[in-house]
Formats: C-alpha cells, structure tokens, sequence
C-alpha cells in the first residue's frame, strides 16, 4: 500500500474543493474524489447536484461511501508528508512587523505572498499550491500585507485594483462602472508610481528645509559669538581709556559696561529663543522625513495611496529667511558715553594711545559691516550720460547723452543714479571703491528729491552725502559744507544707516577710521543709495564708481 501511495502525485491526493489531502475520500458517479464533507457541505448549498469539477449533473442526490482503499492511501500521504515538513528546517517566527502565514496554526512563519482572492497570506509550503494548481495560478498575488480585507471594496467585495484620481481614492472594478464612471481612472501601480515620485519631491523639500534651518542656527551661533568679541573688545578699549580718569569718568565707564552686557544678554536670549525654535522644527521635519522616507519604501500601493494626502506636505514652519539676529551698535553707546564727558575729557583724549583709538574704530566698523546689503544701480534713474555696468555694480560718465526715456525717476541734469534697493526701517551698510577717481558724491537720498534741473546736495533738499572735490577736498553738505580732515587718498568709502535712529555714517575702509556722521535725523520716506560719479574731465575721471562686497576680514 505504501510503494501505491509513492507512484501517485501530490495532486491526486488532494481535494479540489479544500485543497488539502482527502479526508474520508468518497467517489461520485463520475469518477472525482472530494472529502466527504466538502462535497456534502458543497451540496447542502446548491439547488442542482453537480460534480465540481466535470459539471455532470445528477437527477437525484448520490448517496455513497468512504473509500477505505483510497482513504488508507491519503491517511499515509498526509502522515509522509508532514513527517517531510517536520523533518526539514522549521521556519523562524514572523517579526512583529512581519506579516505571517495564515494557515499555520503553531509556528506563524514569514509570509510570502499575499493572496487577494483567497483574502489569506501563505508561507513558502502553503503558498505552492497557487504556484502549481491551474485553477489557483488564475488568483492574482501580491507582496505580503496585513488586513487584508482593507484591499477589498466595502462596497462591492472585489478588489482595489485601480486608483481615481478625480476623488484620489482606491476603487475596484464596479466602482469605476457605477459611482467613478466619468472619473480619470488609472492601475494603482501607475498611481502608486506618481505618488512615490511626489513623496520622493516632499522628502527632498523637508530635507532642504533641514538644513537650511541648521545653517541658521550656525549663522546665529556665529553672530553670537562675534556680538561676544566685539563686546569684549569695546569694554576693554573703554576700560583703558577711562582707567586714568577721575571718579566720574570710572562711574560713566561702569554704567557703559552694563549697557553693553543688558544689550548683549538681550542679543542671548533672542539667540537663544531662535535656536530652540529652530531645533523644535527640526525636530518636527526629521520626524516628518521618518514617515515619508518609510512610507516611500513600502511596496504597499494601497496604504500608500491612504496615508500620501495625509503626510505628503511639511509641517507648518516659520520662514526664516528675513529673521536676523538684532545686534546693536556698540560704537554708537560708546560715542553717547564719551559725548557727555567730552568738555571734561579732551585733553585726556588727545593724549591716548594711537593704537587704542585705532582699536575702537576698528571695532566700529566691524560692527556697523555685520548689516551689508545687495545693492544695484537702478538704470530707470541714472541720467543719459552714465554708463552702467551688465550687474548693475559700476557707473560712470560716458560723456555722450543716451537716447532714454525721460521718465519722471531719471535724473535730468545732474550726473547722478540712485540704487535699485531702498528702506524704511533698520540699518544697512554698503561699500563704494572711489578709487582713482578726482570727484565723486555717494551717500543717500529719500524718495521724493528733486530728479529734474539743477540740485544741490544737502541734508534740507533730503541728500546725506559726502564728495571729493578736484582730487583733494572731501566735504560733507550738512547744509553747508563741512570740510574733512582727510589725510590720505580714500580708497573705498563704507556708507552706514540706522534709519530709527536718524544716523548715517561714513567712514574710510582701508584705515578703518570714522570720517563723518550726520545725526538727529528724521526719516519719513524710503532712502535709496545715491550715487555721482561726476563728469570724467577728459578721462582724468573716468574710473568708475563701484560698488564692492564687503571683506569682514579685515
């Protein structure tokens, strides 16, 4: 009986109705084996008695009994066969994220595939029966996936198996037919593929946002410990210059000192509140960037498709591209200090150290310098004859009148041209090379100056300016004509404005020295840089002026 049982195949052992090896075999009229439970359950359900297999129809219901031979035979089959199973390797357990096997009823082994008609997932030796039978070759089979039942329609009990784009929802067969028919509909491969593709552009953007948020905080660190030096350095300056003072002088300095330090923890805690912000959104993105690189990596179209709206787009962050840290002039609250002492401290000041003068215009500079700006030439008002540079960065006199529109911002008369950028609050610095050149004007301007006819430059008429005249006379108009103690040639002058505290500055950038500063004033409009390079004299002129980045290495 068991050499029999060897010649057979696994097939022919197995029910075509459970697909498990016979349980007390019995045979119809037509010759097929079933169960005899399967077939007596298949028949309690039906009106007509038929074979399952060959469809042969009987007028009344057979009545039939156990095959002993040939349930002897499957009885063997079904005891070589686990003997097989259990004398092979036994299968790991499933992770808990690991979707199991289920028809194994102890060890729960990793599935192998899914099945959506069966609605069950299959380890290795379960699943090949739908690798072998034709009639289970026909169930489609998918990548392992838990709850199977959410690939159904609850509506129609078929499966999800095409994706509207109209509703951005999973549909089966008759969904599309019914409520979806005029809808844009498309496989859920191709709808899993555009989603992971925008999940893949999120991801990247979340990323982006990232890091720009960590240079940020670096760019904060860096202004912090900068705002630290420059602090330090300006208490050590006031310290050495006020420790040969008499007693109201020391108090001045001790109430300078506390100025500095209130300003500079107040610079320290914004610091501060910037960088928590900024770790907490971090925190929130790399959070935001888990969830989509993992969703991004799952083979689940469905649970893709369910989760993309919900997670697709960031979270909501700041924009942090116009936040700055404040830092506040420490050149402008040593000036105040020195100012109310002035009458009493002149001869002391005249006779300090050369190089602790230096030091604290150094320091000035460096500070006033941490608030550059981009500036452009605005071509719409420079006059006919100036010639602008492709960026916008040099100007200077062609001697020959354009053909432009006169429009109402072009300046008529005088050889002028105003920047491109203007402001209306806070502080801003800039830099001009005047290099080579016998006369120059740069400086600021409000919106409404006069553009058309003769000017004259002054503070009265809305120009904050300074100007070289004939190679050896700098001057500022404040409204009349302040002549500078400049000792050498300027090579570049560095432009400085704080337009709440109605000051703009001057100063020299390759000595580092202050050389004028119109104060008390008060700003309504806009302010643009302006800029003269003035006539070219037959080419003793004719270098430009140009506007320069800032070196804060210096």
């Amino acid at each position: 009986m068991a050499s029999a049982s060897i010649l057979l195949s696994e097939e022919q052992f197995l029910c075509s109705i459970c697909l498990d090896v016979f349980t007390d075999p019995i045979s119809t009229p037509c010759g097929h084996n079933y169960c005899n439970t399967c077939i007596t359950h298949y028949w309690d359900t039906k009106d007509v008695y038929q074979c399952p297999l060959c469809k042969e129809s009987f007028t009344k219901r057979p009545t039939f009994s156990v095959n002993k031979v040939f349930s002897e035979m499957a009885d063997q089959f079904r005891k070589s066969k686990q003997q097989r199973q259990t004398s092979s390797t036994n299968p790991d357990p499933a992770e808990p994220d690991e979707v199991s096997c289920d028809v194994c009823t102890e060890t729960k082994p990793k599935a192998l595939k899914s099945c959506l008609v069966c609605l069950t997932s299959y380890c290795d030796t379960h699943l090949e029966p739908h690798l072998r039978l034709a009639g289970l070759k026909r169930h489609k089979l998918i990548e392992p996936v838990k709850n199977l039942e959410e690939l159904m329609c609850k509506k129609h009990d078929r499966p999800l198996e095409m994706f509207c784009q109209t509703d951005h929802v999973c549909v089966c067969q008759f969904c599309t037919e019914l409520d979806h028919k005029l809808h844009q509909i498309v496989s859920l491969k191709e709808a899993y593929e555009g989603k992971k593709a925008e999940l893949g552009k999120t991801e990247a953007e979340v990323q982006q946002m990232i890091q720009e948020r960590q240079v940020k905080i670096q760019e904060v660190r860096r202004s912090v410990e900068v705002s630290r030096k420059d602090a330090d350095t300006v208490i050590a300056v006031s310290v050495q210059v006020f420790t040969a003072l008499i007693s109201c002088i020391e108090r001045s300095q001790a109430e300078l000192i506390d100025v500095i330090e209130e300003t500079q923890n107040t610079t320290e805690k914004q610091a501060e509140s910037f960088m928590k912000e900024l770790q907490q959104e971090i925190i929130e993105l790399n959070k935001r960037s888990s969830e989509l690189k993992q969703l991004s990596h799952t083979e689940d179209h469905l649970h893709l498709l369910q989760k993309f709206t919900s997670i697709n787009s960031p979270p909501p962050t700041k924009d942090w591209t116009q936040v700055n840290l404040h830092q506040s002039s420490y050149a402008g609250t040593v000036k105040t200090a020195v100012a109310q002492l002035e009458k009493t401290l002149s001869q002391e000041m005249e006779t300090m150290q050369p190089a602790s003068s230096w030091r604290l215009h150094d320091v000035e500079l460096k500070t006033v310098q941490k608030y550059e700006v981009d500036v452009t030439l605005d071509p719409d008002t420079a006059h006919p004859n100036l010639i602008l540079s492709e960026d916008g960065k040099q100007v200077s006199d062609g001697n020959v009148k354009k053909n432009l529109p006169d429009n109402p911002e072009r300046f008529s008369l005088y050889l002028s041209a105003l920047g491109k950028q203007s402001f209306s609050s806070g502080r801003f610095y800039y830099e001009v090379q005047v290099k080579g050149k016998t006369d120059w004007t740069i400086g600021v301007a409000r919106e409404s100056i006069k553009r058309k006819g003769g000017i004259t430059l002054s503070t009265n008429n809305g120009y904050w300016s300074v100007r070289l005249r004939n190679g050896n006379r700098y001057m500022a108009a404040n409204p009349y004509d302040v002549l500078l103690p400049v000792r050498e040639e300027l090579q570049k002058v560095g432009v400085f404005v704080d337009y709440e505290e109605g000051l703009v500055s001057f100063y020299d950038v390759e000595t580092r020295v202050h050389l004028y500063s119109f104060t008390g004033c008060t700003f309504t409009e806009r302010l643009y840089p302006y800029f003269c390079p003035c006539v070219n004299k037959n080419g003793k002129n004719s270098a430009p002026l140009i506007i320069s980045p800032v070196n804060h290495t210096g």
